[in-house]
């Protein structure tokens, strides 16, 4: 009868030990770092080429790659390239970034005249959780809508300019 009753004390010991083994491992997550932004200089917004009729519309360029049209503008496939700008952001995995696009910009002509620039909303959402674990980068694509006016108001060239995003690390 001894036997039996220190067998079962050892049995509800080894029960105790487990639970307070289980609750004593623990993990930390990693303390917060800064969020950095890479942009492929090679990837910018390009919205390819076009033809304008009389009374122009838009060009869009997603954030799939693919592009539209509306009004009476022809798509052109002359060797030019489109595609959405591309960022790269190396933050830790569970980060939430937030992701703002700037004003509507106007572009310039080489041969004259102006273009106006909405930007399109990014492949991830806003906000979005940084998943890629670094060295890795969450990859972020973004495309935008052209406006184009009448060959007159836009005559044939290159257009240009600068656009701004905002990444906010939460």
């Amino acid at each position: 009868m001894n036997n039996d009753k220190i067998l079962l004390f050892i049995g509800k010991l080894t029960v105790w030990l487990l639970c307070c083994t289980c609750f004593s491992v623990q993990a930390q997550q990693p303390p917060p770092r800064p969020i950095a932004i890479y942009v492929n200089p090679a990837q910018g917004l390009i919205f390819g080429a076009f033809f304008q009729g009389v009374s122009g519309g838009t060009v869009i360029v997603y954030a799939d790659g693919s592009r539209s049209v509306t009004g009476s503008i022809v798509q052109a496939n002359l060797g030019f390239p489109f595609s959405p700008a591309i960022f790269e952001v190396d933050a830790n995995p569970g980060t939430l970034i937030t992701i703002l696009n700037g004003p509507d910009i106007t572009l310039s002509g080489s041969n004259g005249g102006s273009l106006h620039l909405h930007l399109g909303a990014a492949s991830t959402g806003s906000p979005f959780v940084a998943t890629a674990i670094s060295p890795g980068r969450t990859q972020i694509r973004i495309g935008g809508t052209l406006t184009v006016g009448s060959p007159l108001a836009n005559p044939a060239g290159s257009y240009s300019g600068s656009f701004l995003v905002t990444f906010i690390q939460e």
